[in-house]
């Protein structure tokens, strides 16, 4: 029996709660932290960041009365409460997951089943190479596709892809034409009726490719538990997902594994939908929503939290999309929430030593991009152009797959080394004024390295 089992068997017994260190708190905690308690954590969809100070008081007086005199009676209640909100999670994770899959699996039939614009890619200027490999795909492949963003990064070739919730497999059959013969993209996807769509059409794509073997692999598992599936340490160069990691409930665990399977220099390249607010029961106990990506989006604060967490890079984002929804009994239920689909890059970087500013020259030559890279919202580089980086951009231009493609030279002085990385809040920009446009057009995007909206 694991050890928080056995705490657990003492809470109902009737002793207090167990410390928050026993219970396994993230590294960094200190011995003077307050007990960790069901009540004190978020329910799924809610800010990670946010304070509650109130309620958590009022919350906490029973716990405190628990460790003094109480009655054993009053300590057995206490303890029964916690047991009974740990039970409630699982069915409740278990319930969502049955619902996505039959929306996926049997409402939808195609992108135009769809009630909102959230899993829908808004149109934005693609690379050439990009659309050559859209138009290859097999049609009831593209059909099935229900993506909110573009997660075709650069640099490609002969890299190991991973794709979280792959569906029907678009992305991932665009991707094993980039990643070349020697390059492999697997797919993991938790509804049967997606990976037999996909596998369907390996063959097809591979003849048209000219691949004599088969570059593109799909599984049915779940991304939260990608172990289980047989995926191993520290195996793919990046990790993509196309708005699905709102779908699962616990989007740290999605995150822990993404970084679990990278290698050092690699990245997570993803799309989702983020929310304005942290969000109402209402909407996040909505099947319909859950459906339609919104019922479980993350509030956008909450991204950055988690990621540093974990160990990530800050989150750079990429490009944000406001999303509509062109349904009146919809709008009824998210009321003032504001929903957007954004895509972000995180990289996962060996623990080095100082960290120092740097003037970079982007060398050209990657494919589709061969004049200009634009890495994020910050950051464009332009084929012989000096640029000047911060600490955490020139590391991840030294140790990803990018650092051949650019000469690096340090400047200025050496500064201490980090444990992990920094959060630098330059590198995390989320345009705030993107919830404050009430009327926008389906087709319009927000650039935040330009600052403005496009049509």
């Amino acid at each position: 029996m694991s050890r928080l089992r056995w705490k657990l068997l003492q809470a109902a017994a009737g002793s207090c709660i167990p410390p928050r260190e026993e219970l396994g708190a993230p590294p960094g905690a200190g011995s003077g932290s307050p007990p960790l308690r069901r009540a004190d954590l978020p329910a799924p969809g809610r800010g990670l960041g946010s304070a509650r100070p109130r309620r958590a008081a009022r919350r906490s007086a029973p716990v405190r009365q628990c460790r003094g005199r109480g009655d054993r009676a009053q300590r057995f209640r206490l303890s029964a409460s916690f047991f009974l909100l740990l039970a409630m999670a699982a069915p409740r994770d278990a319930e969502i997951r049955k619902d996505v899959q039959n929306y996926y699996g049997q409402v939808l039939k195609k992108s135009a089943d769809l009630q909102t614009s959230a899993c829908v890619t808004a149109a934005r200027l693609v690379p050439k190479h990009i659309r050559e490999a859209l138009t290859n795909v097999h049609e009831e492949v593209a059909l099935r596709y229900y993506g909110c963003g573009l997660v075709i990064p650069e640099c490609l070739e002969n890299c190991w892809i991973l794709d979280l919730g792959s569906g029907s497999g678009r992305d991932c059959y665009v991707l094993s034409q980039l990643v070349g013969e020697t390059g492999h993209v697997t797919g993991i996807d938790m509804t049967e009726n997606q990976v037999e769509v996909a596998k369907k059409y390996i063959e097809y794509h591979m003849e048209k490719y000219g691949f004599q073997t088969p570059n593109v692999t799909f599984l049915h598992g779940y991304i939260e538990n990608l172990e289980e599936t047989g995926i191993k340490n520290e195996s793919y160069d990046i990790v993509i997902s196309n708005c699905v990691i709102n779908l699962v409930p616990d989007k740290q665990a999605v995150l822990q594994e993404a970084y679990r399977v990278l290698k050092h220099g690699g990245e997570l390249y993803f799309s989702d939908v983020y929310a304005s607010l942290e969000l109402p029961e209402e909407i996040r106990t909505h099947r319909i929503l859950w459906g339609e990506c919104l019922g479980g989006a993350l509030y956008w604060k909450d991204l950055a939290i988690l990621a540093q967490k974990i160990g990530f890079c800050t989150p750079r984002l990429v490009t944000a999309n406001l999303i509509t929804v062109q349904n009146e009994e919809l709008e009824r239920v998210i009321g003032d929430c504001r929903f957007v689909s954004a895509t972000f890059r995180l990289f996962k970087l060996p623990k080095t030593g100082p960290a120092e500013r740097c003037q970079v020259t982007y060398n050209g030559g990657i494919i589709g991009h061969e004049k200009e890279l634009i890495f994020d919202a910050n950051f464009t580089f332009k084929e012989g152009e000096v640029v000047e980086v911060d600490e955490e951009t020139a590391a991840i231009l030294k140790n990803s797959r990018f650092a051949h493609n650019f000469l690096i030279r340090p400047v200025g002085e050496k500064l201490p080394a980090r444990s992990g990385c920094s959060a630098l809040e330059s590198k995390w920009l989320y345009p705030e004024n993107i919830w404050k446009r009430r009327e926008i057009k389906p087709e319009e995007s927000f650039s935040s390295r330009e600052g403005k909206w496009h049509s």
